[in-house]
């Protein structure tokens, strides 16, 4: 008799274990569907400089951010890496001018900007020098490097012509 009472109680028991592993199971699902999934609130600095963003890409990664610089040339460095994938077909990348050098031209290539081909191609009138205030989302830091996809582009001040005799 006692052997029927220990055997219903341990089959009680291990059904209610196997339907306590069913719950969390289900529930764990529920929580992994992307139906249920909450975006964090996108994260704007605007007071971000491209010298610090390089320093410290980790920092500004997933956030938005708005920076000043001067436009060097339209740029392929860096489309189709494959570990921060940008398709040269749908992109363009820019270059930006280094803030700390003002003897020479040295482009900031630490700082993957770029663009889509629609964008870059109403702001196809820049020059180099020319003063721009970019925003855009840090989406990668491969490399060590901040891989930035730009949003906008405002032309803050063009660039002046220097006139050649």
């Amino acid at each position: 008799m006692k052997r029927i009472i220990y055997l219903t109680l341990g089959l009680f028991l291990f059904w209610g274990s196997v339907q306590g592993i069913d719950t969390v199971s289900a529930e764990t699902q529920q929580a992994a569907s992307p139906a249920k999934v909450i975006k964090a609130p996108t994260v704007v600095i605007t007071n971000a400089t491209p010298l610090e963003v390089v320093k410290n890409p980790y920092k500004y990664q997933n956030v938005t951010i708005v920076m000043k610089a001067t436009f060097d040339k339209f740029s392929t460095l860096g489309l189709d890496y494959k570990r921060a994938f940008r398709s040269s077909e749908e992109y363009i990348g820019i270059l930006i001018k280094r803030d700390d050098i003002v003897d020479h031209t040295v482009p900031l290539s630490e700082m993957k900007l770029f663009l889509k081909r629609n964008l870059a191609e109403k702001n196809i009138n820049l020059e180099a020098g020319d003063k721009i205030e970019i925003k855009g989302r840090i989406f990668s830091t491969a490399l060590g490097d901040p891989w930035i996809d730009v949003q906008e582009i405002n032309v803050i001040q063009k660039a002046e012509k220097s006139t050649k005799k």
